[in-house]
């Protein structure tokens, strides 16, 4: 019975600095800068694999700055996680309207 409860105590002890160490599933990557590269790209709020994007939020035009980090950020049906330093929210577009990485 001691026995189990030194284990116990050890493990109640540990667990707190192992979680530390390791990074979050929900850490964020910071965005890298891109531009919107079509004369006008819908931004929307929302995107679900049965019906699309959803709750256009506005439409951007070419040369807004935008950020969006191929690999990290997530691509659905052609449809990018992308964050808009507009008013600096987060959003989706098209995947072909983000170009100009690290242009700014």
């Amino acid at each position: 019975m001691r026995r189990r409860r030194t284990l116990l105590a050890v493990c109640a002890l540990t667990l707190p600095a192992l979680t530390a160490l390791v990074p979050s599933a929900g850490a964020a990557v910071p965005p890298e800068h891109a531009i919107v590269v079509c004369q006008s790209a819908s931004f929307y709020a929302n995107y679900d694999s049965a019906n699309g994007p959803s709750g256009l939020k506005r439409t951007l035009g070419y040369g807004d700055k935008i950020g969006h980090t191929p690999g990290s950020h997530p691509v659905y049906n052609g449809w990018a996680a992308s964050f808009d330093y507009g008013p600096n929210d987060w959003g989706y577009l098209r995947i072909e309207c983000i170009g100009g990485y690290d242009s700014w």
